[in-house]
């Protein structure tokens, strides 16, 4: 059997469990679909169906951080006006999305507001600007 068949347990602590975790992600659903075994492949086919990419981002988390990187150029911004541009409620930022990317090292808070990291920007692939 393939490493990568092996039937991992859910409470493993590897990454991608960990990022099913974060998004909500039914294990009991996997388990159904797997026969009761969460295999590399089933884990890595429901990332791939809810569009999860390998840091564990979700499209709202790249949205944040390609506005960050993007549209601010890696200056520091205020909550309300990362909401804006992304159109999501300030609270649902600060408390759904915000603690997985400080937690990732993608953002960081300054007195002066959000902060893409340089791991944002290689992440996304955007050359950050001199000043960033």
């Amino acid at each position: 059997m393939d490493e990568r068949e092996k039937a991992v347990p859910a409470g493993s602590g590897d990454l991608k469990y960990s990022i099913a975790a974060k998004m909500g992600f039914p294990y009991g659903g996997v388990q159904v679909k797997a026969e009761g075994r969460i295999t590399w492949e089933v884990a890595s086919e429901a990332l791939t169906f809810f569009e999860i990419d390998e840091m564990g981002l979700d499209w709202m988390d790249v949205k944040i951080l390609t506005a960050l990187t993007k549209t601010f150029r890696g200056r520091p911004v205020g909550l309300t006006t990362i909401a804006s541009a992304v159109g999501e409620d300030p609270s649902s930022l600060e408390d759904v999305y915000e603690p997985y990317l400080l937690q990732s090292g993608l953002i960081i808070r300054t007195p002066q507001g959000r902060q893409a990291t340089q791991l944002a920007f290689e992440h996304l692939g955007v050359v950050p600007p001199a000043s960033a």
